[in-house]
């Protein structure tokens, strides 16, 4: 296949954008990234307040991580960059995201976060991917759910009570994303 035509990841420009006050959403991302690797695809990692608009809109494919605080609350590197987000052009640009939060401590407002960075990114235009079912999850409520409430916007993860499957998520949701990526920009 020749590149002028490969819809795979392994030639697109691809950032992770983080944010994080414990560094939990940040391993998160070296974990996403060294998975990533291990397909060929290399990721620029990049913490949220070191990127601009244009920086996001230079990216084919952006991963976005986010934890959910308390409840509900977004984390504050990400609530300041709102006005970036809604203000870039991602149309044409493929986005996918994970989220942590704690779904038995905040249960009715598990990765509510992610819905919110979802919600922007695709006003923004975007295309997403890495939809991931909520089975195996023990939540109330979510607004990062879709309407029937069988998969999230994108990755869950729980370190602080699901910690043991943290590994196990990301491998598995890179394996989807990558096949998703190419299936989606296929031309």
């Amino acid at each position: 296949m020749s590149s002028l035509h490969d819809s795979s990841l392994h030639n697109a420009n691809v950032a992770l954008i983080f944010g994080t006050d414990t560094g939990n959403t940040e391993e998160v991302g070296d974990k996403i990234c060294t998975a990533l690797a291990a397909h060929g695809i290399h990721a620029d990692m990049i913490n949220v307040v070191d990127v601009s608009a244009e920086q996001l809109e230079a990216f084919d494919m952006l991963i976005m991580g986010i934890p959910t605080w308390d409840f509900g609350g977004i984390q504050a590197d990400w609530e300041n960059f709102e006005e970036d987000i809604l203000s870039s052009r991602l149309s044409g640009k493929t986005v996918a995201l994970y989220g942590l939060g704690d779904q038995f401590g905040y249960g009715f407002y598990f990765l509510d976060a992610m819905g919110w960075l979802n919600e922007r990114v695709l006003k923004a235009g975007a295309q997403t991917i890495g939809a991931w079912p909520t089975d195996g999850y023990d939540f109330d409520e979510s607004k990062a759910v879709n309407a029937d409430n069988s998969l999230f916007c994108g990755l869950a993860i729980d370190e602080d009570q699901q910690f043991e499957f943290t590994d196990q998520r990301i491998q598995q949701w890179v394996d989807q994303i990558v096949s998703e990526y190419s299936r989606a920009n296929a031309a």
